[in-house]
């Protein structure tokens, strides 16, 4: 039997997601139960949103949970490079043997044509897809276009009879009919892959044996195994793991609860405990029960995983049961001296104090003032009045609108620091037509809980953006968060705004 080698691929367009931790933890878990390689992929195709200090902010939150990659773009290996936009010779000549044994094909078509041809299926209240007429043009003809150096894509062919059949390890058999897949684009017009082709190709030349992966690739997962049989290859073992959902049972999203792992770090969370948690809702240990088996370390899941034990209902992520499981864990499985030092390897540093220093010594009468003045930078939530933080002349729902657009603005940006703060809030202010003033007073209640202290956005550069957005998520619901339909007019409205002069 082949050596288990499994991975997990994130794309470097944010911070390490928990969903991601968590699909990570059931892949290391079962390496490191069948001896086998856990690998860490990055898949930056997307050059437009992919950045490298996410990349690294990846590996750093996977160290932080001790999920170690063996092999990956910071601790190297034997099937680099591990960074897709350093493979992308590797994909064109392999989309180049696809097209040379039909099994893809050149597509012409532009952007407007695509869109009339979306239009015309929308009218027809047929299938939404493309229909392939590139796929029947004359090969003279493609040898023309393409010798003209015309822009093109390229396509998977996919035939429109039969059906797919995946054989996962968790949902049995699963079937798709190819009528309804679409043939996939799998080079773009600038030369770079698609998700699908890179991901097919690097599985099998990084000699992966098992896919464990989330379950919204499963509809992707037919296109996968078209590829691998256009090459001619084995395909590896598929397991796809349902989705961590709100309490709600919606998908959990940024947008109703934090999803940074940072999150987790910077509010004082146990990387063991939050792993212990993400493995109880997702995962039944054979034998458990009762609150005694709901503490385990990540070698008693190794010691006897398997994945079939995953549950299929989806996991509900639950804050409150996080909590209290990290609570025990502080409580007991800790000593006072094991409690001083991960409190100093958190925060307790002159990593993090010098700077609080700085900031309040000319705040200070005694030493005994400090704890009291700079408390806000060390809780996981501060409290707020609501009735209290609205500007004169303003209504809860204008700042909680005011608050919603900044969580926005704060979303795509990776300029953390005190300029980049400032100028996030001026972004929003200058949209709003309101003074500074109007949204920095009451921004400053909701990020402190105090109506007085250090400079704001000092103190939110070095309080960090997952704990900032928490705050300001939790001043947003307390004001009265817009409705659904207000929502997704203020989005639209904001997101279309005109670039500051």
């Amino acid at each position: 039997m082949p050596i288990v080698r499994v991975r997990i691929a994130p794309s470097p367009t944010g911070d390490l997601h928990v969903g991601t931790a968590y699909i990570a933890l059931f892949n290391y878990c079962f390496a490191r139960s069948h001896g086998g390689q856990f690998i860490l992929r990055i898949e930056d195709t997307d050059q437009t949103r992919s950045r490298r200090q996410y990349e690294d902010r990846i590996y750093e939150g996977l160290e932080w949970l001790g999920l170690r990659p063996d092999e990956g773009p910071h601790v190297g290996g034997p099937c680099g490079p591990y960074r897709q936009s350093d493979r992308s010779d590797i994909y064109r000549e392999h989309c180049a043997r696809l097209v040379a044994s039909g099994n893809a094909y050149p597509c012409f078509c532009s952007p407007e044509t695509l869109d009339q041809m979306r239009r015309e299926q929308q009218a027809a209240k047929a299938m939404l897809g493309y229909d392939g007429r590139c796929k029947r043009l004359d090969p003279a003809e493609v040898q023309r276009r393409l010798a003209a150096g015309e822009p093109h894509v390229i396509r998977l062919a996919v035939p429109k009879e039969g059906v797919c059949v995946i054989h996962d390890q968790l949902f049995g058999e699963v079937h798709y009919p190819f009528a309804q897949i679409d043939d996939q684009v799998l080079l773009k017009s600038d030369g770079m892959p698609t998700y699908h082709l890179a991901n097919v190709v690097d599985d099998h030349l990084m000699g992966i044996t098992h896919v464990i992966r989330g379950e919204e690739w499963l509809p992707s997962t037919p296109k996968h195994i078209r590829l691998y049989e256009a090459f001619g290859w084995q395909p590896p073992v598929w397991s796809h793991i349902p989705l961590l959902l709100n309490p709600d049972r919606s998908k959990l999203s940024k947008r109703k609860n934090p999803t940074s792992i940072f999150y987790y770090r910077d509010a004082g969370f146990l990387p063991e405990a939050l792993l212990n948690y993400l493995a109880l809702i997702g995962y039944s240990r054979p034998g458990a029960g009762g609150q005694a088996d709901e503490m385990f370390s990540i070698d008693d899941l190794i010691a006897t995983f398997d994945l079939k034990n995953v549950s299929l209902g989806g996991s509900v992520f639950d804050m409150q049961k996080l909590l209290w499981l990290n609570g025990r864990y502080i409580r007991e499985k800790m000593t006072p001296a094991d409690v001083l030092e991960r409190m100093k390897q958190w925060r307790l540093n002159d990593a993090f104090w010098l700077p609080i220093i700085q900031m309040m010594q000319p705040r200070l009468e005694t030493f005994g003032d400090m704890m009291g003045k700079s408390k806000f930078f060390f809780l996981r939530e501060t409290p707020l009045d609501p009735a209290a933080v609205v500007p004169k002349g303003r209504e809860a729902a204008d700042l909680a609108a005011a608050l919603q657009c900044l969580l926005w603005e704060f979303e795509h940006k990776d300029d953390w620091s005190v300029a980049g703060v400032e100028a996030a809030i001026q972004e929003v202010v200058a949209y709003l037509n309101w003074k500074t003033r109007d949204l920095a007073v009451p921004l400053f209640v909701v990020i402190t809980g105090e109506q007085v202290g250090p400079p704001l956005y000092d103190s939110m550069s070095l309080l960090g953006k997952d704990l900032c957005r928490m705050r300001l998520m939790t001043a947003i619901q307390q004001l009265g968060a817009p409705g659904k339909k207000k929502l997704a007019e203020l989005e639209k409205a904001y997101k279309s705004r005109p670039p500051r002069a």
